[in-house]
């Protein structure tokens, strides 16, 4: 009878294993061609935003304005792949996603540059990067619906997470890569070939997880869903904000400390590329190490506590931090120490936020409504995080400008923690105060 009752429990497990790893594969793609994008930053400005007489920093304020017109298009995406989920269910929409998302990225590895089609060059980059922002809206919604609803009972923090994790490890593989890219060839190879190579190496990625997403089964809650009433549009776009607003710090901290570092310590703070790689593999290390735990913990304490942790710690922290990177006088064992901390705190917010999203929308909308929460967020506090900082660094000459830009925000990701949501989503409460291990309640809707 033990041995029935194990294989039973194990027959359980394997869904929610294949959903955990066919869900979160697609967010790191993503974020590895994301990360790679702002990683070489430079170069691509160099390449196909910067002709011969324009400067430095103008070329790199358009790479920017095209990091942030993709991000502008994942609510775009969010709305029309997350209707497509709520209607049609969540599989069909990941497949749709990952194979868009795989073409666009390594057709960026193929593209000619400046110096072969003149203006040609830096349109066709950007057509690109709209199409992935289309894609990466859609990826999160589906993918953090299918990780939370195959979730067992009091573990939706920890599944959650590791949408984040995996943000985080694409991040690294990316860091990686460029890092391995830079210390092998030399600058003129770099620029002229090599930067390639990172986007091209999405193809074979992109393809394991087509493969993945082909025999991943459709969400039991989407299933077994009952037929509800029209949700009130106006209870619906507050919950969008509001989730906006929540996740708004972690979005702003995560792209000043994870993926801008590495163009800000060159061009403000002249450190070499090789030196900026380095810094920004050990942010993402300690942004890797409390994902996981932080979910967890969320799941014990609940979501609000953990990353009201992590946004303080940003308000508190994001100025010393920063101050000891541009300090000359500074050692090299103290700054690693720092950019590993600043991960950190970012890991402390990004671990419990997806589970958080997703309770906070019933089934009929949560795909569309959570992957509509993080596309806003992320678009305006993500995608414009580079051409803001860098922007606002030429303009004043303020080196501590990202420490502000993270610090607000976690202050405002603050105060709309403390808000009040609509709907009681999927752990019956909507700031996830529980452990989760009450039954999925569907559409039902519950006010506060």
């Amino acid at each position: 009878m033990e041995t029935e009752h194990e294989e039973r429990a194990d027959a359980g497990r394997r869904p929610s294993v294949r959903a955990l790893v066919a869900g979160s594969v697609g967010n790191f793609i993503e974020w590895y061609e994301f990360g790679v994008y702002g990683y070489f930053a430079t170069v691509i400005a160099e390449r196909f935003f910067t002709p011969a007489a324009g400067g430095t920093l103008e070329g790199l304020v358009k790479t920017y304005a095209s990091f942030a017109l993709a991000f502008f298009f994942r609510p775009v995406g969010a709305a029309l792949f997350g209707r497509l989920g709520d209607r049609i269910g969540r599989r069909p929409v990941l497949i749709l996603v990952i194979s868009l998302m795989t073409v666009t990225t390594a057709l960026i590895g193929a593209l000619p540059t400046y110096a072969t089609v003149g203006v040609l060059a830096p349109w066709l980059l950007t057509l690109l990067r709209v199409l992935q922002g289309l894609s990466a809206g859609g990826e999160f919604g589906g993918a953090v619906a299918v990780m939370t609803e195959f979730a067992p009972p009091g573990r939706r923090g920890l599944y959650g997470a590791w949408q984040s994790f995996t943000v985080a490890l694409g991040l690294l593989a990316g860091a990686g890569v460029a890092a391995v890219l830079a210390g092998l060839l030399s600058e003129a190879q770099l620029s002229a070939w090599g930067w390639r190579l990172p986007f091209l190496l999405a193809l074979p990625m992109g393809l394991g997880a087509l493969w993945l997403r082909l025999r991943l089964d459709e969400t039991p809650t989407f299933r077994e869903q009952e037929p509800a009433e029209a949700l009130p549009a106006r209870d619906v776009a507050w919950a969008v904000a509001l989730g906006a607003g929540r996740v708004m710090g972690w979005a702003a901290a995560g792209y000043a400390f994870l993926v801008v570092l590495p163009s800000y310590l060159q061009t403000a703070l002249h450190a070499t590329l090789h030196e900026a790689l380095t810094a920004t593999v050990l942010a993402n290390l300690g942004f890797a190490a409390t994902i996981i735990p932080a979910g967890l913990l969320s799941d014990r304490v609940g979501r609000r506590p953990v990353m009201l942790t992590g946004a303080g710690l940003v308000v508190v922290l994001a100025v010393p931090l920063l101050d000891l990177l541009h300090d000359p006088g500074t050692s090299t064992l103290l700054k690693g120490p720092a950019v590993l901390l600043a991960g950190a705190i970012v890991g402390l917010m990004a671990g419990p936020g997806p589970a958080l999203l997703a309770e906070m929308f019933p089934t009929g909308v949560r795909c569309t409504g959570l992957g509509l929460a993080y596309a806003l967020s992320n678009a305006v506090f993500s995608g414009c995080a580079g051409l803001i900082i860098t922007e606002a660094v030429k303009r004043t000459g303020n080196v501590d400008v990202p420490a502000y830009y993270a610090a607000g925000a976690c202050a405002v990701s603050m105060l709309a923690l403390f808000k009040k949501t609509a709907f009681s989503g999927i752990a019956g409460k909507a700031d996830g105060t529980d452990a989760g291990d009450r039954p999925d309640v569907g559409n039902v809707v519950r006010r506060h």
